[in-house]
């Protein structure tokens, strides 16, 4: 899935372009066709539609990270990559609306957030999930909330093999999602914490603001 934030737009673009590479190779690739017949594939190229439309309004970005909620106090928008519902609210996140890391009033307030939620639970039989965010070039994994590795010692060594081999393909550097910052209410620690899901989080190209940041063009 792509666009929590709405101001990644290459969130978005990437889950677009593996369905393309999906169905273009269909039929044609061995690997490609074996893996969509024995799989169940969902793609969701954007969470939060509101705020990427308003980042994009009047023919200029406007830095738009959250949703578009009116919140109390005049304020706009929730961080939906804050608003999951293990370990809301535990640090990394704000209770000022005016914040870009505002956690909302409470888990799951988003429509947005709250769709994630019962897509996921109403399909039990989901095993990966990749939620795409830019910029870093860096592959995530839990836990986001605290500094503490995962304590299952085989789930761990399962999300370390994975990204250290996912970082093979694309140069990316994999690591523990804290070691970047602490950030609670996020999507991928929802996802394991919640359901035992491998989840993980691309930050996707450029490496830096200095290669364009948010908006690196075509």
């Amino acid at each position: 899935m792509g666009n929590h934030h709405a101001r990644e737009h290459v969130s978005a673009e990437m889950p677009l372009m593996l369905l393309q590479y999906l169905v273009k190779n269909y039929g044609t690739d061995a690997e490609i066709t074996r893996l969509v017949d024995s799989r169940d594939l969902y793609i969701i190229p954007m969470v939060n539609p509101d705020g990427v439309e308003y980042d994009i309004s009047g023919g200029r970005y406007h830095m738009q990270r959250k949703n578009m909620r009116k919140n109390n106090g005049g304020t706009t928008g929730v961080d939906l990559n804050r608003n999951y519902g293990f370990m809301w609210g535990t640090g990394g996140s704000s209770k000022d609306g005016s914040s870009d890391v505002y956690m909302g009033p409470k888990p799951f307030s988003e429509p947005e957030t709250a769709a994630i939620r019962d897509f996921v639970d109403s399909h039990p039989n989901l095993k990966v999930l990749l939620s795409y965010h830019t910029y870093s070039e860096l592959i995530l994994y839990p836990w986001g909330h605290k500094y503490d590795a995962i304590s299952d010692e085989k789930d761990l060594k399962t999300f370390s093999a994975m990204a250290t081999k996912m970082a093979e393909w694309n140069n990316y550097k994999p690591q523990q999602s804290s070691d970047l910052y602490i950030a609670s209410g996020d999507t991928t620690d929802w996802a394991y914490g919640t359901h035992k899901i491998f989840a993980f989080t691309f930050e996707l190209s450029p490496s830096s603001q200095w290669g364009g940041g948010f908006y690196p063009g075509q």
